[in-house]
């Protein structure tokens, strides 16, 4: 999982991760800040706020410890402690951030949340949050030997490619598959509408098309249903009704149970097996892919831009705050 970056910036973001509690089983850096991007982010550079993500195995111990040594990063919540915030923590998407926080001559912000929460998020999608993010190339920073977090980061990776297979044509370049999969966190995210950048997945992708093939290409080589045609950047995949089918079959939990949501009228109650395969031989499979995608990330970038009213403090929501982990 771990990308490589500009040589002398691994040491920049170890110095910060010093400043945290160290009982992190994953932690993480992402964004303009870490990987270049093309339009306006690319032109602030080194000024670009520092984005960071550590999973912890217990909560209320972490914050605990974070207060004792951090204790300004947070917002008037810290006068509640540690078992408050961690509460505040598992509402939305389960991660809490601090945000605007200055270290080491820059501006970071940084999001805490449960490993469990995590590997299920990875596993079942049940809000994209964090899962979207390690969707995209990332820094890995530390990670210990949990095998379910490296299994569960392997299975969001595979799933990511089986949604997006579904909604692209049967032929398409890689680029085109990169693009398909950084978009899936944006799907439904009300964000896009009031304020994002519209070409920001093309801005995420176009420069790190390398870090996206470290990331996907022997899940690519390995897959049965796609003829990956790699010294020509173009792919194959099977589009029957039948290989849609087990890509449909395939997908994680979540989306599945809003797919049938949105197919089987209510009353039916018929089997989750038996809506797929209608599904399946629908021309619109992939629209319909799509709408289940964005109900989950729509659900979750709400309540999460609501908590960060709360956990912002005196710095509120400016347009930092209020994003995601994209």
């Amino acid at each position: 999982m771990a990308l490589p970056v500009l040589s002398s910036s691994g040491v920049k973001f170890r110095r910060v991760l010093a400043h945290f509690p160290q009982e992190l089983s994953l932690a993480f850096a992402y964004g303009s800040g870490v990987f270049r991007q093309a339009g306006a982010s690319a032109e602030h550079g080194e000024e670009n706020m520092l984005d960071f993500v550590f999973a912890v195995d217990d909560s209320v111990t972490w914050h605990m410890m974070n207060l004792l040594k951090n204790r300004s990063h947070y917002s008037f919540l810290k006068v509640f402690g540690p078992k408050q915030i961690s509460s505040i923590q598992s509402y939305g998407a389960g991660i809490y951030y601090n945000t605007l926080v200055p270290c080491n001559g820059r501006m970071i912000k940084y999001g805490v949340i449960s490993t469990d929460t995590l590997i299920d998020d990875l596993l079942h999608w049940k809000t994209l949050y964090v899962a979207g993010r390690l969707q995209k190339p990332v820094k890995i920073l530390t990670q210990n030997e949990n095998s379910k977090l490296q299994a569960a980061l392997v299975s969001n990776l595979k799933s990511a490619v089986t949604a997006a297979f579904l909604m692209l044509p049967e032929s398409f370049s890689e680029e085109d598959l990169y693009m398909q999969i950084a978009g899936l966190s944006y799907s439904g995210d009300f964000r896009m509408v009031i304020g994002e950048d519209r070409l920001k997945v093309q801005n995420i992708v176009k420069p790190n098309v390398p870090h996206f093939q470290k990331l996907y290409s022997n899940i690519l080589q390995d897959c049965p249903q796609v003829v990956y045609k790699h010294h020509l950047g173009r792919l194959e995949i099977d589009k029957s009704p039948e290989g849609q089918f087990t890509q449909l079959m395939a997908l994680p939990r979540t989306l599945q149970q809003k797919i049938t949501s949105l197919v089987d009228p209510p009353g039916k109650n018929r089997d989750v097996e038996e809506i797929l395969l209608q599904v399946a031989h629908d021309p619109d499979c992939g629209f319909v892919v799509h709408q289940g995608i964005s109900g989950i990330v729509r659900s979750s970038s709400i309540v999460q831009s609501a908590k960060t009213i709360l956990t912002a403090g005196k710095n509120m929501c400016d347009s930092y705050q209020c994003r995601p982990p994209y």
